[in-house]
């Protein structure tokens, strides 16, 4: 049978179509959270940076992972539901150098304490600074890292601090170890979000 040029042309079209959306399905697929991944966050915590607003577990659009590297400072934090107490509140990423080889994990991105419930329900928190907002930069070619942000109640009489060990590296931190000096406990809310580097 002899295909005329239009069909040729109608075939390749379709063809180009059909690549297309395969591409496109398979960077969805790149780009979904597994159930493990979307299970972390609970307790409607609230992190706002400039252009994304983070509610529920996600992955930062690679149109903002350079913003997000190197442009951006902490952002905004906020609990709706915060009572007239204090918190603490803690970013790790638990992927360093890679979620492969976390041989570095935890690596310690933000720690503050001594947090008022209005500052959460507002979004301006204030407390004491342990560790100042490091930004998420995650190395070239290290796959997707988690930056997990945890909330705790901290008892009233507690004063939370880091030791010198703790101080001197923000790598190899052992979170659970600070929890449980503190009686910190569970983390009343938690959410995070997935990124890579923009390079990549």
């Amino acid at each position: 049978m002899m295909w005329c040029p239009k069909v040729y042309a109608l075939a390749a079209l379709a063809c180009g179509v059909i690549a297309s959306l395969s591409t496109c399905e398979a960077n969805k697929t790149t780009e979904t959270l597994s159930p493990s991944d979307a299970q972390f966050c609970h307790g409607g915590l609230e992190v706002m940076y400039p252009e994304v607003d983070i509610r529920d577990c996600t992955i930062i659009p690679a149109r903002l992972r350079e913003k997000i590297s190197k442009e951006w400072g902490p952002p905004k934090m906020k609990m709706a539901t915060a009572k007239k107490r204090k918190y603490a509140l803690m970013m790790v990423d638990p992927d360093a150098p890679s979620r492969r080889n976390p041989i570095r994990s935890y690596w310690r991105h933000w720690l503050i304490a001594d947090i008022e419930g209005p500052e959460l329900r507002s979004g301006n928190i204030k407390g004491s600074v342990l560790s100042e907002y490091a930004r998420p930069t995650p190395p070239q070619h290290s796959g997707l890292h988690r930056y997990q942000f945890m909330l705790f109640e901290q008892p009233e009489d507690q004063t939370l601090s880091l030791s010198k060990e703790e101080m001197a590296s923000l790598g190899n931190w052992e979170p659970q170890a600070f929890i449980g000096r503190f009686g910190l406990g569970q983390p009343v809310a938690s959410v995070q979000f997935l990124t890579q580097s923009y390079k990549d």
